[in-house]
């Protein structure tokens, strides 16, 4: 697949504040990357770095096929932008912020108000079009933003925590345009304090932690490294599951639901092999499940810091 962003070596300091030490990452066109890490990790410093905001200290970046040190407005022409905080002007209607955007662009008036037009109808802006962005929840002003971002017809996007603040009903419909906008072969660059998001969106994910990538992976592969995990086996009756427990060493049981709990990581070579011992002293399993450790224990485990979920549960 063709790399969107390339990075090798991406070193940026403040004074003696090592933010990023030695980043490399490979994002292929098409797909979501998400980069996850506590409040201060340098999420939002790489974000400005890949984007041009501001300049790294060392390191080789590409972004959409261009060098951003030595090509940054083939890099800008390539990229759009949805940061933290709304780039939208709430005394301007939905369609006017859009068409000030495009005005920057240097669009064509006619070729401006029909991608404006096309925006409202994609974002299921039309009604609300008319009215100042004042009026809007939060959900519709995070909707117009990132529309806003796609005036442009960017190839790669940056969406910096683009749904901290939204409810749930929000949150999903932004999850449906980004899908979206990666099934029309659209690059994401996505950071996120939320481990859900991450997980329902992103292709492959690194975990950024005091200035270095200390994992990266597919949301399973992740799973898989952090201890926990365990195969839940279901028996028919209760002589098929003590002869189970007897070959598989003994493990957790539940004769009342017929059940076993036998540790395991979830791959599909740990699972074979669990299942060829069964098969092989002619044991049939009427189900499985398998269960991992999800995001919030990677992200625990990796980096010391509980995430915003596991800050409830532990005051609950």
């Amino acid at each position: 697949m063709n790399t969107a962003i390339g990075v090798t070596g991406l070193r940026k300091s403040y004074g003696d504040q090592v933010v990023l030490d030695g980043i490399d990452l490979h994002v292929p066109a098409g797909t979501v990357f998400s980069l996850l890490g506590p409040n201060g990790a340098g999420k939002t410093t790489a974000v400005q770095i890949l984007s041009t905001l501001i300049t790294a200290d060392a390191g080789t970046i590409t972004v959409g096929g261009h060098d951003v040190e030595r090509d940054p407005d083939g890099v800008r022409k390539a990229i759009g932008v949805t940061g933290q905080f709304s780039a939208v002007d709430k005394l301007l209607t939905g369609e006017e912020n859009l068409r000030l955007m495009g005005e920057l662009y240097r669009l064509p008036k006619q070729e401006n108000h029909r991608r404006a037009a096309m925006l409202l109808e994609r974002f299921n802006l039309v009604d609300a079009g008319k009215k100042v962005a004042a009026t809007y929840s939060g959900g519709m002003t995070r909707r117009l933003d990132l529309a806003m971002t796609l005036v442009g017809e960017p190839r790669v996007i940056f969406l910096d925590e683009p749904t901290t603040g939204l409810d749930p009903r929000s949150r999903h419909q932004m999850w449906h345009i980004i899908r979206e906008l990666v099934a029309g072969g659209v690059t994401v660059f996505l950071t996120t304090q939320y481990l859900e998001e991450a997980d329902e969106l992103a292709d492959r994910i690194a975990v950024l932690d005091h200035g270095h990538i200390v994992a990266e992976g597919t949301a399973a592969e992740l799973k898989r490294r952090i201890p926990g995990g365990y195969v839940r086996l279901h028996f028919t009756d209760v002589r098929e599951l003590d002869t189970a427990a007897r070959i598989l060493g003994d493990p957790a049981r539940d004769v009342d639901s017929l059940t076993l709990t036998v540790p395991n990581d979830g791959s599909r070579h740990a699972l074979k092999a669990l299942l060829d011992r069964l098969d092989d002293a002619d044991i049939a399993t009427d189900s499985l499940t398998v269960h991992t450790p999800d995001l919030d224990d990677v992200f625990f485990a990796l980096t010391g810091h509980l995430t915003d979920d596991q800050k409830v549960q532990a005051l609950s």
